[in-house]
């Protein structure tokens, strides 16, 4: 094995293990120290199961190994695991900002702050786009294969999730919301916001 794959295969390791302690641990405080829930949704749980669902009939029916690449060059693994080392640096910078404001599910919780600066001023929902770069850079590391459907059904997830999310933002901060929402993009960093048109339909 050359040695730029087990350099890649460590630097994916490094970077989902410190996002599962990192995410562990700040549920388990955040149980005893976040603000109580005053407006919560579940929809998007639902679908959660549904894309796990998904995916177990894709990768059954259509098999993980069709979409892989054996021979990708070695300089494309080790761009993957750069851009997972940077991703994962977003995340969490993100998962720290937001503070015992996160929640698994989408929730407005009693004095709730809306966070519009650091990776907030990137995208509107920088931990999504952390992950979401987590995973396109973990497929680009380690050849492809299944990771694409993972990347697809998470952007499907996360769209649907993100909807919840803004209509609780919008009724938490009236006014406020919107006025950040025509300031910085959804998910892509650098990319326009909608139109106003578009935001209040």
């Amino acid at each position: 094995m050359p040695r730029s794959h087990t350099l890649t295969d460590v630097a994916v390791l490094v970077c989902w293990g410190l996002f599962g302690v990192v995410w562990a641990g700040g549920a388990l405080y955040n149980a005893r120290r976040a603000l109580h829930a005053r407006r919560r949704s579940f929809g998007s749980s639902l679908w959660l199961l549904a894309a796990i669902g998904a995916w177990l009939v894709v990768r059954r029916v259509l098999g993980v190994e069709a979409l892989s690449w054996p021979t990708e060059p070695e300089a494309i693994r080790v761009l993957g695991a750069a851009l997972l080392v940077l991703a994962t640096g977003f995340t969490l910078w993100a998962r720290v900002a937001l503070g015992t404001m996160w929640s698994s599910s989408p929730v407005a919780k009693e004095g709730h702050v809306l966070r519009t600066g650091g990776p907030y001023a990137v995208t509107r929902h920088p931990i999504y786009t952390g992950i979401l770069g987590m995973l396109l850079a973990t497929a680009i590391a380690l050849g492809f294969g299944s990771w694409l459907y993972v990347v697809l059904l998470v952007i499907v997830f996360f769209e649907l999730r993100i909807r919840d999310e803004e209509q609780l933002m919008k009724e938490a901060f009236p006014g406020a919301y919107e006025e950040y929402r025509r300031r910085v993009p959804q998910l892509i960093p650098g990319a326009r916001p909608r139109s106003r048109r578009a935001l209040g339909a």
